[in-house]
């Protein structure tokens, strides 16, 4: 007979089974114990439950159940989830609650597969109880399991079920999730709480994260006529959580519809009929029907692979509180004004002329206990600016915002955005000033971004400032656009450089146009602000670039006039004569060095 195994100290899974198997004793797992404490919080009454022990046969080799080898059994199972940037192993036993001699919680219908009910426990222990996954947030499971990123869509918000290119187009994404292995949900907000599991008319039951099992362009006819017609139709087949209860519309398991599918197609799809919970929706109907889908996308970093590729940036940080302005780094969002740039800052860059960015944030989980109850999220977002090309210190004032992510009280918060060539900052934020936590950035691009934080507010003194000089002035250059250029008749390929004291910013070429748009920055912390700063615009040629003219910027911060439309000159010293073309320039200064 098996006795049971006394409280061990945290130990690793493999060292543990050892010791288990060596004393021919049954683990029982110290930290997450069959009592109440793991049901429930402090307080909350419940049902007598009887924890107990199945013969389990889970999937896999190394904890698999062996009839023929009884005594490598030891009741011990362990599970990965991803926590805050890393993949965290949890031990756990293998008693399981029940009442009246059935399982309470995850089971599957198969008597005797328990792989749901074991994954279930070892969840509820990484979350303090089984009571705190009640209710909790579909996208933070998915990242849980995945270490993917969640990326949520309100279908009503987005108008998807009256716009047919929007639903085209977020088929085809959540087409290609599907097919490289992430995981997809969909369900009906539960407004209030007696909302919560209602069934409505067409079967659909309001609160429940239906699975999205498949996404497929079913092909529709009969024989021949079905491949030279070539209509396809967009499906989602979909499986509600309890196992039963389904969609009773257009191609529901008996629908007339299915008529219109060739009998193979069918089965190459595995339509069947029955009450399994699992049905088929066209996705149109879909966006009709349901207000959320939840896609968990599996981001790709590795080189050795058909598919594409994304660059991570992985960092972490912290909304730390201290009264000094210059030190506090939890100044809530935008709303803020006052405080909005006192939070972290991160920097990246976009090198491509334009590309699609992935930007998300996690705040570390708060662990529910069964003393304190379920801990609660913070609400967090997070604004992208876009900046100077050359910015190397902490943003102090608002710039062209770029993007900017929903706020909202969930573990992680994701953007996609698609965005132009340039430096870009990113302020992740608590909603309200004062609140404080860590957080883990993650930022997804083509090609490598270079994101870091941003320490420091202004160039560092050292012991070399009294003899090589400090800054005395700082100045935003911000350069528009130029008109009546010099060209030929395509148009010229210009761009612009802008100098001052040895630093200097280049923008991309604008092509074939005499009247181009460069939008481009540059900042300047000035040791000589009596030297003015130099705009050049050129052509760009194969050979040799031609240079199409110059202006010089005094940049004097007692002027107050910000946009300028000077005619460009040549580079002669002495009299520098007109040439054709004019350039619009914005010019800021300062001799505060955190005015910008």
């Amino acid at each position: 007979m098996f006795s049971c195994v006394k409280p061990y100290e945290d130990q690793h899974y493999s060292a543990l089974k050892r010791a288990c198997l060596r004393r021919k004793v049954l683990f029982e797992d110290p930290n997450f114990p069959a009592t109440d404490d793991s049901l429930y919080y402090k307080g909350t009454p419940g049902p007598t439950v009887r924890w107990k022990r199945p013969k389990v046969i889970p999937d896999w080799k190394e904890q698999e159940w062996d009839p023929e080898k009884p005594n490598a059994y030891a009741g011990i199972f362990h599970f990965h989830f991803w926590r805050f940037g890393e993949w965290v192993d949890v031990v756990i036993d293998d008693r399981l609650p029940t009442v009246n001699n059935q399982l309470i919680y995850c089971h599957s219908s198969s008597r005797n597969e328990f792989w749901c009910a074991l994954v279930e426990k070892a969840y509820a222990k990484l979350a303090g109880c089984y009571q705190a996954l009640d209710g909790g947030n579909t996208a933070d499971a998915l990242v849980d399991f995945t270490g993917g990123v969640s990326e949520p869509i309100d279908l009503t918000e987005g108008g998807f079920a009256n716009d047919e290119a929007k639903r085209n187009q977020l088929f085809e994404r959540m087409l290609k999730v599907h097919s490289r292995g992430g995981l997809i949900s969909a369900s009906i907000k539960a407004v209030t709480a007696a909302d919560m599991e209602a069934r409505l008319a067409c079967g659909l039951v309001k609160g429940h994260a239906y699975a999205v099992t498949e996404v497929c362009k079913v092909r529709l006819g009969h024989g021949l006529l079905a491949f030279f017609k070539s209509e396809k139709l967009d499906m989602i087949r979909l499986r509600n959580p309890w196992g039963e209860r389904e969609w009773n519309g257009p191609w529901s398991d008996t629908s007339e519809e299915w008529q219109k599918v060739s009998k193979s197609e069918r089965e190459k799809m595995g339509v069947t009929v029955q009450d399994d919970g699992e049905f088929w929706m066209t996705f149109e109907d879909v966006c009709r029907h349901f207000t959320d889908i939840i896609k968990c996308r599996l981001i790709n970093t590795s080189y050795l692979s058909v598919h594409k590729t994304w660059e991570e940036a992985r960092l972490r940080g912290a909304w730390t509180r201290h009264e000094d302005p210059q030190k506090n780094r939890s100044g809530g969002c935008i709303n803020h004004k006052d405080t909005f740039f006192q939070n972290p800052q991160y920097i990246f860059d976009v090198k491509k002329p334009e590309d699609e960015v992935l930007i998300c944030i996690q705040q570390r989980p708060k662990q529910s206990t069964r003393r304190d109850g379920k801990g609660e999220n913070l609400a967090i977002g997070f604004d992208i600016y876009k900046v100077e090309e050359n910015r190397r210190y902490r943003m102090h004032g608002l710039q062209h915002r770029a993007a900017s992510s929903i706020y909202i009280n969930s573990r992680s918060v994701f953007l996609r955005t698609d965005q132009p060539e340039g430096r870009f900052v990113i302020i992740p934020t608590t909603f309200e000033p004062g609140h404080t936590g860590e957080f883990l950035l993650r930022v997804f691009t083509d090609v490598p971004s270079n994101c870091q934080e941003l320490r420091l507010d202004e160039p560092p003194r050292s012991c070399w400032s009294s003899l090589c000089g400090y800054p005395q002035q700082v100045t935003q250059v911000h350069v528009l656009g130029a008109a009546g250029l010099k060209d030929s008749s395509t148009g010229a390929n210009s761009y612009v450089i802008i100098k001052c004291e040895g630093d200097k910013v280049r923008s991309a070429v604008q092509k074939g146009t005499s009247t181009p748009e460069y939008d481009v920055k540059g900042i300047f912390y000035r040791k000589k602000p009596g030297q003015p700063i130099t705009v050049q615009l050129w052509n760009h040629r194969v050979l040799k670039d031609e240079f199409l003219g110059q202006v010089h910027l005094k940049a004097d911060p007692d002027n107050l006039q910000a946009l300028h439309t000077l005619h460009l000159r040549d580079r002669n010293s002495r009299q520098p004569s007109d040439l054709p073309g004019t350039v619009a320039v914005r010019v800021f200064s300062s001799v505060s060095l955190t005015a910008i």
